[in-house]
C-alpha cells in the first residue's frame, strides 16, 4: 500500500520511496520494512500493478529504476484503501491480550502496571498533541495529520479507561475483587455458578 500510494502521486525509484516515507514519518503509523522494499516492488511489478519507466543517475551514485503505477495498480490501491477505510476488521491489541489474563496478577501487581501504563500514556498523549498543535502551527492542513489525530483520540480514550480501572481497584468497586483477591491471597476460587464462554476455535 505505501509503495503504491507513492507511486500513485508520481514516478520514483525505490529509493526515493522510502525516503519521502522517511520524511513523512509513515513508519509511525504503517509498519515498513525497508529492507525487504525491493522485494516489494518486484512483486508488484511481476503482478502488473507497477512498471518500469527508465533510470536515472545522480552524480557518482548507481542506476537507480524508477516506477510508476499502472492503471490495474491504481484501481488496486483504490480498492484496498476503500476496504481498510470502510470495512472494521477485529483486531488484537497486546494490551487487550493483557486486560484478558489480569486475574493472573495479584491486584497490588496489576496497580503498579497499571499506574506505569498510565504514566506512559500521559507522557506519550502530551508528545502528539504537542505534535498536533506544531503542525496546526506550521500550516500543515489537517488531511495530513489524520492518523496522528487517530492516535490522539484512541490514547485519550485508553488513559481514561486505565484511570478509571485504577479507581476501581483502589476502592474496591471492581466486581468480582474479592474473588481476585482470595484466589491470590488464600489460594481458592469461588466460582460456582459463574458461567463462561468458551470457543474451542480461538483457543491455542
Amino acid at each position: 500500500m505505501a509503495v503504491l500510494v507513492s507511486l500513485y502521486e508520481r514516478p520514483m525509484h525505490p529509493y526515493e520511496v522510502a525516503q519521502t516515507l522517511r520524511e513523512r514519518a509513515k513508519q509511525e503509523s504503517v509498519r515498513l520494512n525497508y529492507g525487504s522494499l525491493y522485494a516489494v516492488v518486484e512483486s508488484l511489478e511481476k503482478r502488473g500493478l507497477i512498471k518500469a519507466t527508465g533510470t536515472i543517475r545522480e552524480g557518482r551514485r548507481p542506476e537507480r529504476t524508477v516506477y510508476e503505477i499502472t492503471d490495474d495498480g491504481a484501481r488496486e490501491m483504490v480498492d484496498w484503501l476503500t476496504e481498510i477505510i470502510g470495512a472494521p476488521v477485529k483486531e488484537y491489541p497486546q494490551f487487550m491480550a493483557g486486560l484478558s489474563f489480569l486475574a493472573a496478577l495479584h491486584p497490588d501487581e496489576a496497580l503498579r502496571a497499571l499506574r506505569e501504563r498510565a504514566d506512559s500514556l500521559t507522557f506519550k498523549l502530551a508528545g502528539l498533541r504537542g505534535t498536533l498543535k506544531a503542525s496546526s502551527a506550521a500550516g500543515l492542513p489537517r488531511l495530513f495529520e489524520l492518523e496522528v489525530e487517530y492516535e490522539e483520540g484512541q490514547l485519550a480514550a485508553e488513559l481514561r479507561f486505565v484511570k478509571n480501572l485504577i479507581k476501581d481497584i483502589e476502592t474496591e468497586a471492581l466486581e468480582g475483587i474479592d474473588m481476585w483477591k482470595a484466589f491470590h491471597d488464600e489460594g481458592t476460587l469461588p466460582l460456582d455458578g459463574v458461567q463462561f464462554h468458551f470457543d474451542p476455535d480461538a483457543a491455542e
